[in-house]
Order: C-alpha cells, then structure tokens, then sequence
C-alpha cells in the first residue's frame, strides 16, 4: 500500500491538517476549530483534504493526532468526578501541596480547587513502610465501604494513591483490583501505574488529574475512532505526548496525563527535525496561533525537557521559580511556556485606564471582529488587519472571508476613542503590547533558565508566528530568524516526524558517595525489559529501539532535583561531575554537600520507518489571489508604506528585500524594511538584517 499519512492539530481558532505521502509530497488544510466538538472539524476536515488530493480514508496508512481535549477539560472544569483512595492520614495533601503560591503580597490569590473535592477523598487504612515493607495490612472492607459511597454520590473516576507504593505498589494493585471486579462502573487509574516514584503531593496529584481525564479522554477518542471507521479508515490512530512522542490511542486512552500538552509538542519536536536539516541545533521556537504564544528552547538539537509542570490559566510554564498556582503533573513534558497572546486575544482597558491584551480570547466562535460573527471587541488579528500586515480578504488563503471595515470599527469605539487615541495609535499599541507578551514567553524559557536569547535563533511558526516574529527578535535582541517551512500548520507537520516513544522511571534513593552501580544496573535491566515489552506491543523489536537513560539527583536534603544524562558505564564521579557543572550553570554555584541519585529514568524511542524527513520535503503550494502590493504600517517608517506583496514560491536564491510581506495559504510573513529574506533547506526562510543595518 503507498503511504499516506495524516497529521491533525487542533487549536483554538483553526484545526491543522497535513497529508503526507510517500514521495514526500505534502498537501495542507486548514478548517475553523469546533470547540463543542472538536472531532467534527478533525472528521470535516480530513474528508476535505482526502477530497482534494484525490484518496479516499481507505487509502490512509496513519493518523498521527495532537489534540487539547485533556488541557480544555481541565480548564473548562469538565472532566469526571473523582474520586480519591489515598493512605489513612493523607486525605489533605492536594490542599497542603508544597505550602507555596506562585505570587508573593497578593492577598486576592485563590488556590485552584482540586479536582477531585474533599468530599470525594477517602482514607483507607494501610501502610507500606519506606523500604517496601507492609508496616499496616489493607483493610479491604474500607476499600468496599468508600466505593459504595462513591457510587452512592454519582463518582465517575477513582484515583488510588498510597504512601510508598512506589516502592511496593502491592496495596494499590489489590485496590485496583476490587474496585476493577465489584465496581465495573468506575473508571480507575492508580499511582502505580502513572507515577512510581517518590513525592506524595507530586504522586497524587498526577494520579487524580490521569482519573479526572479519563472519562473525556477515552469519550472522544472512542468517537473519533468511531467516525473514522464509518468513513472509511482501516489505520491507526497515534496520539502525540507532551514530550513529543507518538502513543497508540488506547495508551492514550489509559494515560491522559501524559497528552495534556500533545498539540504543542508536535510543533517543538518539529523544530528540531527542521534545525538538525538545516544546521540550527541551538534555537528557540515560537508558535503564535489563535489563543496563545508558546515558547520552547532547542538544545543541541534536542528539545528543552522538564519532568514536571504546573498547567494553570495566564502564563503556563515549567518555571522552577513560580509553583502553587495550578495543578502539579509530573510526567515527562517538553519545556514550553505559554501565554495568552495569540491572534484572537481581545484587547481591553483596564479599571486604571491602561491598554491590556489577552488573555482572554474571541476563539474560533464568535472569532476577531473582522469575522463578523457577533464579536464587537477587537483582537491582535484585527489590529493586523487594520494595520495592512493580513490579507484583507481573510486568513487561510481568502478561504475564511473578513471584513476589515469591522476590525476598524472595533478598534475605534473600544479602544482608540475611550484613550484618545487614532485608530493607528490604538492599532500599534495592541501589536505592541502583543509582542512584549510573546517576548515574556521566550524570556521564561531562557533567561530564566540561565540562557542568552540572543545565543540563539528564533524559529517562528504558527498562522501568526511570521507575521510577528521580527519585531519580537528585535525586542529580544535576536539577530536571525528563520520562518518554518508550512509554519501554518507547522504542529501538525511536526507530528509526522515524530517517534513512537515510552517513558519509564524507578526510585533508586541512593546517595552519590558509596553509590552501589550495581542498583542502577539492576534498575537499567529493570526499565529496559518494561520498555522492550512495551514497545514489542506497537510492532518494534529490541533491534529497533533507541534507549536513553536519565537520573534525578539533588543535593541531600533538596526537595528538587536535576535530570542528567546517564550513560552506562558512567562512574560516581561522572554523575557528580555532571550535576556540578549542571547546577552551575542553572544557579551559579554550587556547595561541597552530599548528592544523591533519587530516580533512574528510561525513554524508548523508535523511528518511524515512514517518519517526515525535513531534507526531502515537497509542500505543494495553494495559489492565492493577491494584489501586487498595499499599504502596511511599519514602526521604523512611523507610517504606512507601499508594500510588495509575494507568494512564497516566489523566493528563490535571491534575496528579498524588506518592506515585503510574504503571503502564503497557511500563512503570511512580514519582512519590515532593512531586512532581508532568503528561501532555505526544506522550504524555510530565513530573515536577518541587510548590510549596514546593525544587529537586530
């Protein structure tokens, strides 16, 4: 069968497809998001794109899917309601947490409610000591006892989660058990299962965020799977996780924690397929969309990654500097940071008479005002528009028709008349303000973590990535840019390079000084046997299996850790050495204190056989109707200019010249004047300063 393999990324505003096929010829799609349901547009939208590159769903190999369905479930409150099976003594550890709050001085600060309430917490009397040993046997009958009370209250989803079952998990295994055979109803997930490793808080509240997904997660998958089959599909369905691997959909299904930052993953593991082509390992990529800016770092060719995050409304980020304000998961995730900055963000005035935008968005529905859908409240899309940066005839290729008069409109009557402003003024403020948001993200995954931005490339993708992208380096200080090839729809083409990969770990617990290896060989052969196992399920041998091996040391004492690389062979010293250097660099000293090795952590990767290969790409281009040039304002010019308008098959070999805006179906590119652009590998472009203009 020839390949044909599809990529589907839904965001707030758009939902992303991307068809590839076995000559590495791409074909894109982009189709409005339907937020009520979200596998509408994904079914929509896929039967379009089948439609137009002539191929039926029984001619497709593989689905590989970013979705939000987990983090939209968290923060629209809908997800089961769940329960909690936790040690006799515990029942408060979501409330006590780790006794911080993530602003200091704000006395108006709430603490997120837990998603599994108080009510919903029972305590059952056990007890497995800290070396593995039973201290307290389980009292099944209060495992009876609370399960009759949560069918009783209409509880959907338990979580179980009993101190030091990392170290033996025998209590939560017979708990699951019960409640799996006299309780079929309940949807059960234990901490065994998603977390063996240490930190009560940590353990728990991961274990209740993987119950309280479960129900939706597994309902919209089950749908989704469901309509494709009736339309046709005989292929898998692959889910990308917040490390930027691929999971089958029942892993999924089980383990919603580790998805909740599917969509964005797919588009920072593409960065990094992209650089490694065209000899940027050392870059940070910024994805604009409808709702939000992310931001994530490229190291070497390797995404920045963290072992926990906070998922929490405003500014998500895996900062180790702001903890308390959101629900702690701690998996495996790609360090990206998030704010509400995107093209739908509405701007607003505040009680003090200050100009703010975000974070509240207009959406896919009713959408910027110059959709005309009922929304009267402009947008950083709408100060684009009016500004002459969008094509006037609407994003997507003209597919999305607009009226600009009704971004000019809004601009006026909120935001320019109550300031006393011109509508320019309101205009480029909103930009502004925009861009000092998006510069906000990218400064909490560098300069916080020690890291000069200006090291460092700015890899811009999304629909509004490029349109943006220069004047957030300039505030930066970055020097080059380099727009994604199909940035567009750049998370969905990043999926389809993605590897199939599992995540394991172990509590080792062992301090660095003395460290027996042996134990870390033990839990190496340990890991590698559940990773081989694992993988023989997706059709990998052992042959095909890439292992990478990290731990997790701290000074004795610290309640955080650092993750190292660990390769086997590597002495006590190695590891000392490492977390020295890694510590220094991250804080700027370092003491002569005692270390320990707390977890030993195992990823198996396996390359796709039919991975997107960035060097070989072939996007096929849609034509758009567009003028020759229009007026764009511009900041340097303090006014609007004739500006060239392209389509980006035009680049070739030479470069462009700004004033320039580059338009394409998935995006457009804005080149301000003084800079140039150059076509680059696999369909990218590249922007920097012309001759004698400076650094950025």
């Amino acid at each position: 069968m020839a390949i044909l393999r599809l990529g589907v990324d839904i965001g707030g505003t758009f939902t992303d497809l991307v068809a590839q096929r076995g000559d590495g010829t791409l074909s894109i799609l982009k189709v409005t998001s339907t937020p009520d349901d979200p596998g509408e547009a994904v079914v929509d939208g896929l039967l379009q794109l089948l439609g137009d590159i002539g191929a039926e769903m029984s001619d497709v190999t593989e689905i590989v899917h970013g979705t939000t369905v987990g983090s939209n479930t968290i923060l629209q409150k809908l997800g089961a309601r769940t329960g909690l099976l936790t040690t006799a003594g515990f029942r408060d550890v979501l409330e006590i947490g780790r006794i911080r709050t993530p602003v200091m001085f704000d006395l108006s600060w709430e603490k997120p409610e837990p998603l599994s309430p108080r009510r919903y917490r029972r305590e059952v009397r056990e007890r497995i000591g800290a070396q593995g040993d039973i201290v307290h046997p389980l009292v099944e009958d209060d495992i009876r006892e609370a399960a009759e009370f949560f069918r009783a209250e209409g509880v959907e989803a338990v979580a179980i989660c009993f101190v030091n079952s990392f170290v033996n998990s025998e209590h939560e295994v017979r708990t699951r058990n019960i409640l799996e055979r006299e309780f079929p109803e309940l949807l059960v997930t234990a901490s065994y299962d998603v977390l063996p490793e240490i930190k009560e808080y940590e353990r728990t509240s991961t274990t209740v965020v993987n119950a309280y997904l479960l129900k939706a997660m597994r309902r919209y998958l089950e749908r989704l799977a469901s309509r494709l089959e009736a339309s046709g599909l005989r292929a898998p369905i692959r889910v990308v996780t917040s490390q930027g691997g691929m999971v089958t959909a029942n892993t999924a299904a089980d383990r919603p924690v580790f998805v909740v930052g599917s969509g964005p993953a797919g588009g920072v593991i593409g960065g990094a397929r992209m650089g490694a082509a065209s000899n940027t390992d050392n870059a940070i990529v910024f994805d604009l969309g409808g709702t939000t800016a992310k931001a994530s770092v490229i190291e070497d060719g390797k995404p920045m990654v963290t072992t926990e995050y906070e998922f929490r409304e405003g500014i998500s980020s895996p900062s180790r500097f702001v903890k308390g304000g959101g629900y702690m998961l701690k998996v495996p995730a790609i360090d990206i940071a998030e704010v509400g900055a995107g093209g739908g963000s509405i701007a607003w005035i505040d009680a003090g008479g200050l100009l703010k935008v975000g974070p509240v968005s207009a959406g896919a529905d009713p959408g910027p005002a110059c959709y005309d859908k009922g929304n009267d409240q402009p947008t950083v899309t709408d100060a684009n528009v009016f500004l002459g940066y969008l094509n006037p005839n609407g994003p997507a290729g003209g597919s999305l028709p607009i009226k600009p008069e009704r971004s000019e409109l809004a601009i006026r009557t909120a935001i320019a008349e109550p300031l006393g402003l011109s509508v320019v003024d309101a205009a480029q403020g909103i930009r502004r303000l925009a861009n000092l948001e998006m510069a906000r993200a990218i400064r909490s995954v560098t300069v916080e973590r020690g890291k000069d931005p200006r090291d460092l490339a700015l890899l811009a993708s999304g629909g509004g990535g490029p349109v943006h992208a220069v004047e957030v380096a300039e505030i930066l200080g970055i020097s080059k840019v380099v727009v994604t090839s199909l940035s567009g729809v750049f998370c969905s083409l990043g999926m389809l390079s993605a590897d199939v990969e599992h995540s394991f770990v172990q509590s080792v617990l062992s301090p660095v000084d003395g460290l027996d290896m042996v134990v870390l060989v033990n839990a190496v052969d340990s890991l590698r046997a559940r990773a081989i196992e694992r993988m023989s399920t997706e059709g990998f041998a052992e042959a095909q299996v890439n292992f990478e091996y990290a731990v997790d040391v701290r000074y004795i004492g610290q309640s955080s850790e650092l993750m190292l690389d660990f390769e086997i062979g590597m002495s006590a010293d190695d590891i000392r050495r490492a977390f020295l250097d890694s510590y220094h660099q991250l804080y700027d000293y370092t003491t002569e204190e005692p270390l320990e090795v707390v977890n030993l952590r195992l990823v198996a990767r396996a390359r796709h056989e039919s991975a997107l290969d960035f060097r070989t790409l072939r996007p096929e281009e849609v034509p758009l109707d567009r003028p020759d040039d229009r007026n764009v304002y511009f900041p340097s010019n303090d006014g609007f200019v004739s500006t060239s308008i392209l389509a980006r098959g035009d680049l070739g070999d030479t470069a462009v010249s700004g004033p320039a805006v580059i338009e394409a179906y998935d995006t457009t590119i804005v080149v301000p004047p003084g800079y140039l652009a150059i076509s680059h590998a696999g369909g990218s472009i590249v922007i920097e300063k012309g001759p004698g203009e400076g650094s950025a």
